[in-house]
């Protein structure tokens, strides 16, 4: 008689993002297919004993393998982007395929799928749209069709900035072909008119990055898109909230019923615009957009991160070097801060981090970390009931965790191709000590055992929040032309 299971993994103290409970865990064809005490043999067996056993990360926001923006290059492949990934127990993430402007999505998004062929775990893409020509919008959804089904719009950056027109045009279409809008919200041209203020006065900097994004300029763009987004009853997810004022805007939007979703990033609990004042040219490292805050942001943060307005955690992973020809010195080392590329990298030191400062230091409970991680990516960009959780049916996406081992964070043990993280030095407790992508071993004690190509691309399906018909602050629904009682 054959064993019942491929895989049990035994005795660990299992946490969803509603219960923590001790189970052994049986496996098959890279599934769940039992949970419980005293399962029957597996072919291999793990012992969890004094270990918690997590879903797998779910990364929603990381830049991999883009096209070059003119110099610049991004450092990470599909196979490095994923080995960090799951090193740090992320199982599944969703890039970025990049529209030019000017140009069509579809082309690139054939040439991203033969990119992530690479991948070591499974992953999904958002598609940026950088110009919603009629051409693009005709196009846009057979793609949403195939599983595409986020789109990411910026409200700011010289060559991808939609304004209002454009921005309505793919808020329209996303709630007629049931996709979600992610939005990096700051105003482009308030952010234009103090860059150039901050230039004539000759204080160009890595440290005036933030003073040419100061959180009105955030505010204000999210308000705008809330506001754009409601007309139209279209949910919007918006990225990387860097602090209270921002993060305070989508609050009263969700208090007043609307489908506004919200993310945060390690970088905005971990460092602040001291930190863009580095001797030299260090600050470079930690210009990201939008700007680190102050230590009272990070902490209206783990507020909004406890009480559900912002219900993701991300690690908008931007692996630019700092040293080289093709990433943060490309302009030298006296660049203004405007040319300077932005974003830093995080794909492997996310959840760590989220751990040892949220779970260990008792700001979020374990349930929390979960749903921050896993469970509510997975629910909000149609990744569930798959992924994002351990029960039974779902894929066998899992990091075991060593809850007590202490982690001095440096650059030379992670796996990305990036030459530095900002956390350098930095102490963290918790660490995943194995990582499993549907039942098969990725990474173990910081080795990576996956093999590329073992990741899958998965198609999503449409968002169960997005009504047919629903609430407008007119009596007339502009997307499908039918008249509407009004509220």
């Amino acid at each position: 008689m054959g064993t019942e299971f491929d895989l049990v993994i035994r005795s660990g103290t299992v946490a969803t993002a509603s219960d923590v409970f001790m189970s052994d865990i049986g496996i098959r064809e890279g599934q769940i297919v039992a949970l419980g005490r005293d399962l029957a043999p597996g072919q291999e067996e793990i012992d969890a004993e004094g270990r918690y056993v997590l879903p797998g990360g779910i990364d929603t926001h990381c830049h991999i393998e883009e096209p070059p923006v003119g110099d610049v290059h991004n450092a990470d492949t599909f196979a490095s982007a994923t080995a960090s990934a799951a090193a740090g127990g992320t199982t599944t993430v969703i890039p970025f395929c990049t529209q030019v402007k000017g140009g069509i999505v579809t082309g690139n998004l054939r040439d991203y799928h033969r990119k992530a062929e690479k991948a070591l775990i499974d992953y999904s893409f958002h598609m940026i749209i950088s110009d919603p020509s009629p051409a693009v919008l005709e196009e846009l959804p057979a793609l949403i069709a195939e599983g595409h089904r986020s789109l990411k719009i910026f409200l700011t950056y010289d060559n991808i900035v939609l304004d209002d027109a454009q921005t309505l045009k793919v808020l329209a279409l996303a709630r007629r072909c049931g996709a979600l809008v992610c939005v990096h919200a700051e105003n482009h041209a308030a952010i234009a008119f103090l860059t150039e203020a901050l230039e004539k006065a000759g204080l160009t900097a890595p440290k005036y990055h933030a003073w040419a994004k100061p959180p009105a300029v955030e505010r204000e763009a999210c308000h705008r898109v809330i506001s754009l987004a409601e007309l139209l009853d279209t949910p919007v997810h918006i990225f990387h909230v860097s602090g209270a004022e921002p993060a305070e805007e989508i609050r009263r939007a969700q208090q007043r019923g609307l489908k506004v979703f919200s993310e945060t990033c390690p970088q905005y609990l971990m460092l602040t615009d001291r930190d863009l004042d580095r001797q030299g040219f260090e600050g470079a490292k930690f210009l990201c957009s939008p700007a680190p805050r102050t230590e009272e942001d990070q902490q209206a943060l783990w507020s909004y991160l406890r009480d559900g307005t912002i219900s993701v955690f991300s690690s908008d992973h931007a692996p630019n070097r700092f040293d080289g020809p093709h990433g943060k010195k490309v302009s030298g080392e006296n660049a203004p801060f405007s040319v300077v590329p932005n974003g830093i990298p995080g794909l492997e030191t996310r959840l760590p981090i989220l751990f040892s400062e949220g779970v260990v230091k008792g700001r979020i409970d374990l349930q929390t970390f979960v749903a921050l991680s896993a469970t509510n990516p997975a629910r909000l960009f149609g990744l569930s009931p798959k992924k994002g959780t351990i029960a039974v049916g779902a894929d066998a996406d899992i990091a075991i965790w060593d809850q007590t081992r202490k982690v001095t964070i440096r650059n030379a043990d992670l796996h990305h191709q990036v030459d530095y993280t900002v956390y350098e030095g930095v102490e963290v407790t918790g660490w995943p000590e194995l990582t499993l992508s549907r039942g098969k071993v990725v990474c173990r004690d910081g080795v990576i055992e996956g093999r590329e190509g073992h990741g899958r691309f998965l198609a999503r399906a449409p968002y169960d929040y997005i009504a047919p018909l629903g609430r407008f602050v007119t009596g007339f629904d502009p997307v499908t032309g039918i008249q509407v009682p009004s509220a």
